[in-house]
């Protein structure tokens, strides 16, 4: 069992942590509202800290899971961050979804005190964290990976290595740019079979053991007919997420013409006044077109 630090309590970070309490690890959390902080550490039994370096001092591996490229920093630099409380040879380990240009950044502000840095966003949401069955997506050293993996897997259904510094990111913006596409035809069928007068609830049960089945289909469909958006992945986090994946189609020369587009719907959702809604309310934008 290892001695842990985990920074953000927030829908993801809070149940992840749990699990890494229930496995037996020592874990100490911080948040930035420390009550918290405290909250968790009453429910599992662990500690909180009021600042991620006394969270992160004597910890062998630290996880994050915070808000942006900025919150990362946050948490990880300066006087109080987790950096400056970290031994040599000890891992922080990045939950967060961020741009792969912040990762490569803090991995080599880690390196060059000692410390390791792994890349590892998550997909599968609250749900997911809850119950454990996290997909992760890792980029760093293979060595330091193996170190980590086992750690993350009181977390996690699957747990992939894709490359070195910035590649977890990379396949995350990956997962980001399939699932609004995914999402925007979903809405798009359940919104012509709405209009065509079919119930979409009998469309769903032939269509959904088809080609045209997914994830997002099985999970979502019945809130989205139901107009129940007050769960899930909200949309605010989704343009940020978009927002990296876009800008990083710049730097490359991708082309997500797509991706740009379910954005922009995205931003007339938050105009609705959906920012916190599940991404799949882009049905809902439908409906309110008419």
């Amino acid at each position: 069992m290892a001695k842990l630090a985990f920074l953000g309590m927030g829908v993801m970070g809070y149940p992840m942590a749990g699990h890494l309490a229930k496995a037996g690890h020592e874990v100490t959390v911080y948040n930035r509202t420390f009550s918290k902080a405290e909250a968790w550490a009453a429910e599992f039994g662990g500690k909180a800290a009021r600042t991620p370096r006394e969270a992160a001092e004597s910890a062998d591996f630290v996880m994050a899971c915070v808000g942006n490229d900025d919150d990362l920093r946050g948490v990880c630099l300066g006087d109080e961050g987790a950096f400056a409380g970290m031994a040599a040879g000890s891992v922080f380990v990045d939950h967060t979804t961020v741009s792969a240009k912040v990762t490569r950044e803090l991995h080599d502000i880690a390196a060059s005190a000692g410390v390791a840095f792994v890349d590892a966003p998550v997909s599968g949401g609250q749900a997911g964290a809850e119950n454990g069955q996290l997909v992760i997506m890792c980029g760093g050293d293979m060595a330091i990976y193996a170190r980590a993996e086992p750690i993350m897997a009181a977390y996690a259904k699957l747990c992939k290595r894709l490359g070195e510094s910035g590649a977890g990111q990379l396949c995350k913006m990956v997962n980001q740019i399939c699932i609004a596409g995914l999402v925007q035809g979903l809405s798009e069928g359940l919104h012509f079979a709405e209009k065509a007068g079919l119930d979409g609830r009998e469309v769903v049960e032939v269509i959904g053991g088809g080609a045209a089945g997914s994830w997002q289909m099985v999970n979502r469909f019945e809130t989205m007919i139901d107009d129940e958006f007050e769960h899930g992945f909200a949309v605010d986090w989704m343009r940020k997420d978009l927002g990296i994946c876009l800008d990083t189609a710049d730097e490359t020369g991708a082309s997500l013409p797509v991706t740009a587009l379910v954005d922009q719907f995205y931003k007339d959702v938050q105009k609705m006044g959906g920012g916190r809604w599940d991404t799949s309310s882009l049905f809902k934008r439908l409906r309110k077109m008419g």
